[in-house]
């Protein structure tokens, strides 16, 4: 198996990452404040889902 697709994974996750700060900075600080206020058992639940939903998609898009 390649590893060819890596580094543009990574290249689109920067840019779909950093359209939030570019195009609505307030609203993204904003959020950013929200969500830090939140239990850490919250965020580590997000995390858990988010963590699962991107393996399996990851999964789903390579599968044979």
């Amino acid at each position: 198996m390649t590893t060819d697709w890596i580094w543009p994974a990574l290249a689109l996750l920067l840019i779909v990452e950093g359209i939030g700060p570019l195009l609505f900075p307030n609203r993204w600080q904003a959020y950013l404040r929200k969500l830090s206020a939140e239990p850490v058992q919250n965020l580590r639940q997000l995390g858990m889902v988010l963590v699962f939903v991107g393996i399996c998609w990851l999964w789903w898009l390579l599968a044979p």
